[in-house]
């Protein structure tokens, strides 16, 4: 995998670099053919040179990975690199940008993709996250957790106790395994104090 990132260039500066790279001899040195990028020690703010030209410079980082390829044979791809910054070339007069991300991407589709595509992040406490982190680190480690809630254990071990100890419910006998008893029909079945209940 190659190394690789974006240049974007205001229009006159593209014009000036094509003519650079289309020169037929690239070899003689002069200072109008001159070409560099140079950062500060914050690694996101530069100054790009081109011939007697300086231009600011901005490192952003991409809302996503962007793939690239190349070809050998106008039939195959074969990619080379996945790329999550660009260097931002400004005139000189603009503004320089207040945030490390280029919020719209490299193409139109792309506009505001984090809002609109993006899942959101969760909102979560930072202290609540890296105390359950350390949490489970102790307990892979074998230890026990240090925030544990005492009674909520207690009461689902009693619960779990408790589990143990009831009896499995009987199993209903199968129908052809009970005796079948054989009774009278009618009225023989019937005691006197039904008869009285049902006169009054």
């Amino acid at each position: 995998m190659e190394e690789q990132f974006i240049l974007r260039v205001p229009p006159n500066v593209a014009e000036q670099i094509e003519r650079l790279l289309n020169e037929s001899n690239p070899s003689s040195s002069s200072e109008d053919k001159s070409l560099d990028l140079q950062f500060t020690e914050d690694g996101r703010s530069g100054e790009f040179v081109i011939g007697d030209d300086h231009f600011p410079a901005y490192l952003l980082d991409l809302p996503s990975v962007v793939e690239s390829y190349k070809t050998y044979d106008d039939n195959s791809l074969v990619k080379t690199a996945d790329i999550s910054q660009m260097i931002m070339v400004r005139e000189s007069g603009d503004a320089a940008p207040d945030v490390i991300e280029c919020r719209h991407g490299l193409t139109p589709p792309m506009r505001d993709a984090r809002k609109r595509r993006f899942r959101r992040e969760p909102d979560l406490n930072p202290e609540l996250v890296s105390r359950v982190e350390k949490d489970l680190l102790k307990i892979i480690a074998g230890g026990t957790a240090d925030n544990l809630d005492v009674e909520i254990a207690e009461q689902e071990g009693d619960e779990n106790a408790r589990g143990t100890n009831k009896k499995p419910a009987a199993t209903p006998v199968s129908k052809h395994d009970v005796p079948e008893s054989h009774t009278n029909a009618g009225d023989n079945d019937r005691s006197d104090s039904d008869e009285s209940d049902e006169s009054v």
